[in-house]
């Protein structure tokens, strides 16, 4: 932010005299991410989230509704502007920001499946930041042809990061990566052994993703720290604090440099008719 300050000055033969300072405060950039779990069904929501936390970008998950049905007046009057890539009853991505600027697009989907024609990916660059937006498979049950997706999918998912890697501009990847990295990220992690978010072969495929050189902003600020930020529907899950933490922000080594905040809007899971995930969010100097 650029404060201009006016300063006057009073002498026996200047009787008045002003000149002009210009003082430069830290800017910080807020970015977010927010599985929705259906834009149009829990639009309440995100609007009251999005008056109320004001990130100057919003990456969505799991929109449920195709391109035309994606609720564009709603976000536009909410003063954001929206790259979207929708899909009918199932997953679609978003990327919204704050004010006129309009992030510029830069790519949807992954490359090596010509026949895949899930809507997981949408990338954009704004601000000098390239963002990517994913929306990671689920997998379950696994062993099984969900499975087989979800990790052809992380394989391609690799292949791409290791691009943005190289390209070394301030890079992040957010969303909802359907994966349980540690047991420190889940209630009872003992009862998730088996399941395609927390199976070895799910970590093994995380873990070199994160070896090309991205940071877990999350865990990076709270490395000791019980985050959660998905909770079930069921069994009171959110009172109880039986959680996951599954939505993360993994950044390039240009913003793990520049990052000064992170966090989870976990309040969000506790209003009526939300999502069972919540807002996580980094805030980015410069």
């Amino acid at each position: 932010m650029l404060f201009l300050l006016k300063i006057q000055f009073f002498g026996k033969h200047l009787q008045h005299v002003s000149c002009y300072a210009y003082v430069f405060k830290d800017i910080f950039m807020k970015i977010a991410t927010y599985n929705v779990n259906g834009i149009n069904a829990r639009l309440p929501v995100l609007l009251k989230w999005l008056e109320e936390s004001r990130p100057d970008v919003a990456c969505l998950q799991e929109l449920k509704a195709p391109d035309e049905k994606f609720p564009l007046e709603a976000i536009t009057d909410a003063g954001y502007q929206a790259l979207w890539h929708g899909q009918k009853s199932w997953n679609g991505v978003a990327i919204l920001t704050r004010g006129d600027k309009t992030a510029l697009e830069t790519g949807r989907g992954l490359a090596g499946d010509p026949e895949d024609v899930q809507s997981r990916y949408l990338e954009a660059e704004f601000n000098g930041i390239t963002i990517g937006c994913l929306y990671l498979p689920n997998g379950n049950p696994a062993p099984g042809p969900k499975f087989d997706y979800k990790l052809s999918w992380m394989q391609r998912l690799e292949q791409h990061a290791k691009t943005l890697i190289s390209a070394r501009k301030p890079t992040l990847l957010c969303g909802d990566f359907n994966v349980i990295p540690t047991a420190l990220d889940a209630y009872k992690a003992e009862r998730w052994v088996d399941d395609a978010l927390f199976r070895p072969e799910t970590h093994e495929a995380f873990e070199r993703l994160l070896d090309q050189g991205w940071t877990d902003a999350l865990r990076k600020l709270n490395p000791d720290t019980v985050i959660y930020t998905y909770w079930d529907y069921f069994r009171q899950a959110y009172r109880r604090n039986a959680g996951l933490r599954i939505d993360h922000f993994l950044l390039n080594k240009d913003l793990e440099k520049r990052l000064t905040a992170a966090g989870v809007d976990d309040y969000v899971r506790g209003w009526e008719k939300t999502s069972d995930h919540a807002p996580v969010w980094v805030e980015i100097q410069g």
